[in-house]
């Protein structure tokens, strides 16, 4: 094997009370595609901080097209032809495509002045090479995410970047726009570009790399070929022990009758969704199936009362009741885990411990003075309960990886015992092995007797865990299927519209 364009060898990094990375070693050939992969938590996101500039090592050595570099900062990173695509793009919405990709850079006449004609055909050369159609002079709000994630990938290129790391590309992306992802990201291979790819999405992996990294626990796992290994294999790779049935088994009666608890019927939001009706009994977990954009989390926000009603009517228990406020729902026993846990779920600024207790300070203090001991008692309680890993309750939230970040968020609303748990892509953004976790609470509180409405864009997750399937489009209910005869094919269908009655 040739020299690689990478190799960055014996990597340790250690922040207070954690080692994040212990003497990991990493190295890419030019025009790879290498997949980075591990639990949250297991260095992925560190390692790539380190070779993007924004970290220092404590110990180890980047060696980069055969030479090794102390890679200072970010600017320095992209002057040696690093850059990195965050989740969360870095773009300024009112200036133009050609402007954002130029950003600080742009082509200049002899006189000094922005040469505006040559700042436009180099941003359409370079979207060219990516094999991208867009308007360079559109303002960057208007285009789709899917554009804005081009324009990112340009102004990578714009830079002479022939390492791109690329953070959870997918998570902001539908399945065509996915595919024109990968179509982007071999257009790039052939064109002599490494590209470091990293995802929770595993089967993204098997069809886009070359070679892929397991990371555990700030350690180096292995470096194996996707050819090589079955994807079960890879998971025990990363989670460092056998893993079972991807979710967990219901162990109640097929035939069991359940109370209701939750019915909603005609809810209507003008502009959202459309005479929605449906119940939800205890111990129950219903899936609330969907295309982006059908309605799911706006129903879910309106049954919460985050979001106002236009028509129709909510009874809890057998009583009707109304939800004005976020504040109305959690006094009614109901419970919401957000689709976007850091804008919805958590106060990022703040400890674990303030972030657990904050539906429930009330509760927890007298004559307005907080009782810490009881206060330390439920937060210690919630933190063994869900097994978030933290090196301390004080810790502020925002430093948690996302799978123990949502597990905070489940454990603040868990504190207000709610008899009525909606969640909101539970599992968006995390490991496999804290998604086999969040499973085991999800069906762990169907067991206890809550009456849980599970939204998800993932099909199997919705078929692994719902007891029934609702399935909406463009903003109504279209059908309802039992567990024993919902499958993928059939969920896509109501989901876009079609009908699943039987051809004359």
């Amino acid at each position: 094997m040739a020299e690689p364009i990478l190799d960055m060898r014996q990597i340790t990094k250690a922040f207070p009370g954690v080692v994040a990375l212990d003497q990991v070693s990493f190295a890419c050939q030019a025009g790879e595609v290498h997949a980075l992969v591990g639990q949250n938590g297991a260095g992925k996101s560190t390692l790539m901080k380190i070779l993007a500039g924004a970290l220092q090592p404590d110990q180890g050595e980047i060696r980069l097209r055969g030479r090794p570099v102390a890679i200072r900062n970010p600017r320095q990173a992209q002057a040696l032809g690093i850059s990195i695509i965050y989740q969360e793009f870095n773009l300024l919405p009112d200036l133009t495509v050609a402007e954002n990709i130029f950003l600080g850079r742009p082509p200049r006449t002899r006189l000094g002045l922005v040469s505006w004609r040559r700042l436009r055909r180099e941003a359409r050369a370079l979207l060219d090479r990516l094999g991208v159609q867009i308007d360079v002079d559109q303002p960057v709000r208007r285009i789709a995410v899917a554009e804005q994630q081009m324009v990112e990938i340009a102004k990578a290129l714009s830079r002479h970047a022939d390492i791109l790391i690329m953070d959870e590309p997918s998570a902001v992306l539908g399945g065509h726009e996915l595919a024109r992802l990968f179509e982007v990201i071999r257009t790039l291979k052939r064109q002599g570009v490494t590209i470091i790819y990293i995802s929770h999405r595993l089967a993204e992996v098997f069809e886009i790399a070359d070679r892929v990294t397991v990371l555990r626990d700030g350690r180096l796992v292995g470096v194996v070929r996707p050819q090589e290994v079955s994807e079960r294999e890879l998971i025990q790779m990363m989670v460092g022990q056998h893993v079972g049935e991807a979710f967990p088994k219901d162990e109640e009666p097929k035939h069991r009758v359940r109370e209701p608890v939750l019915h909603v019927s005609g809810l209507t939001r003008r502009g959202a969704f459309q005479d929605i009706s449906f119940t939800l009994h205890r111990g129950e977990i219903v899936g609330l199936a969907g295309m982006v954009g059908a309605g799911r989390t706006a129903v879910a926000r309106a049954l919460f009362g985050a979001e106002p009603i236009d028509a129709g009517e909510i009874h809890l228990n057998g009583r009707r009741v109304r939800f004005p406020n976020p504040r109305a729902g959690v006094a009614h026993g109901l419970a919401l885990v957000p689709e976007d846990r850091k804008a919805d779920g958590l106060v990022l600024g703040l400890s674990v411990r303030k972030n657990i207790t904050l539906p429930i300070l009330g509760r927890i203090s007298r004559l307005g003075v907080l009782q810490e001991a009881q206060e330390r008692r439920l937060v210690q309680e919630a933190i063994r309960n869900l097994d978030i890993r933290t090196p301390s309750p004080h810790q502020e939230v925002r430093y948690l990886s996302g799978g123990n970040q949502q597990k905070v968020v489940l454990a603040k609303w868990l504190t207000t015992h709610p008899q009525v748990i909606i969640l909101d892509e539970p599992t968006r953004g995390i490991d496999v092995g804290t998604k086999f976790e969040m499973y085991q609470l999800i069906r762990d509180l169907a067991r206890r007797g809550a009456a849980i409405l599970l939204i998800s864009s993932e099909l199997p997750e919705i078929l692994g865990l719902s007891d029934r399937i609702l399935v909406m489009h463009r903003g109504r209910l279209v059908g309802e299927l039992s567990r024993e005869e919902a499958t993928e094919e059939k969920v896509l269908t109501l989901a876009t519209g079609g009908s699943l009655a039987p051809a004359a």
